[in-house]
């Protein structure tokens, strides 16, 4: 499982960082930060560790803009 985020759609309400600790604030740019994510075409993508799956879709459930997406392993969209 895969999470992408839009930091550039963020507005900074940080619920994800509320919901799953791969997200932190950074209160300087009004954006939450994916940790350990990896900027690619656009978004910044991050692999699922095992046992925060449910974290993860909690968090891009959370986000009242839709900048997380999740995808399972064959890459079909699970959130939102």
């Amino acid at each position: 499982m895969r999470v992408e985020y839009d930091r550039d759609t963020c507005i900074g309400m940080f619920q994800c960082v509320a919901e799953w600790e791969a997200f932190e604030e950074d209160r300087d740019a009004g954006k939450a930060v994916l940790v350990g994510g990896e900027k690619r075409d656009g978004v910044v993508v991050r692999e699922v560790p095992d046992g925060e799956e449910f974290d993860a879709k909690f968090a891009a459930r959370a986000c009242p803009v839709d900048a997380i997406t999740v995808y399972d392993d064959d890459g079909d969209q699970l959130v939102p």
